[in-house]
């Protein structure tokens, strides 16, 4: 007698399976002290529970099959991914598209804080689901586009391989939106560490997986930094 399994998935023929992984914990944001910069970002590194983080995401991908490591212009990726690179003695590959959410008048400590103390305007970011709520703040539509192009772009250059791409909240909620269709701000808040998963087709997005977090243990007492 013929039996009929339950479908299990496969990647299609020339996808790419791409792994998104939030940087670690960063250096805490405190009123008297600015963050350092690259470009018109803030750049803070990551703090001593940040490392320890990274090191569980090596443990975790380094049986991954990774044809490649991607980062973005960002210290705190670089060194999120970092003890991965060092296993897999893979050369981390820049890419500016997918530096977090440019934040406008609250970029760096000030997003932080206010999203911390209830401002009236975090609120309404959050209620609007939108980030340019924020004086000089990037847009949706901005935001959208480059993580596109960041994402194809890296797809383009891997047909049929898997991918480990450190990058920031903001950007992981959007290309998890993209994939899925879903509310502009449905994934924001993924955990520090936490690994998501899309596959990349010639024609769609397809979304495997949000906010892992089976590598960091239980130690989750303590909320999330808030996206950038």
């Amino acid at each position: 007698m013929t039996e009929y399994r339950q479908h299990r998935f496969r990647l299609p023929d020339g996808a790419t399976d791409i792994l998104l992984v939030r940087h670690g914990e960063s250096l805490p944001a405190r009123e008297d002290r600015a963050f350092p910069q690259w470009g018109k970002h803030a750049d803070p590194p990551l703090d001593d529970r940040g490392h320890e983080e990274a090191r569980c995401v090596a443990e975790r991908l380094a049986d991954q099959d990774l044809a490649a490591i991607y980062v973005t212009p960002l210290q705190r990726t670089a060194q999120t991914a970092a003890p991965l690179a060092a296993k897999l003695d893979l050369q981390p590959q820049v890419v500016e598209d997918l530096c977090e959410v440019y934040l406008g008048e609250w970029e760096g400590a000030a997003f932080r804080i206010n999203v911390r103390k209830g401002h009236p305007l975090a609120q309404q970011l959050f209620t609007e689901q939108r980030w340019d709520v924020i004086p000089g703040a990037e847009s949706l539509d901005e935001l959208g586009a480059r993580v596109r192009r960041g994402i194809e772009g890296i797809a383009a250059a891997h047909p049929d391989q898997r991918v480990a791409v450190f990058a920031h909240g903001g950007i992981i909620g959007m290309a998890m939106a993209l994939a899925s269709e879903g509310e502009p701000f449905a994934f924001v808040g993924a955990d520090n560490a936490s690994i998501s998963h899309i596959v990349i087709t010639a024609d769609r997005w397809i979304l495997r997986r949000f906010n892992d977090t089976g590598h960091l243990g239980t130690d989750l007492d303590r909320p999330p930094e808030p996206l950038a």
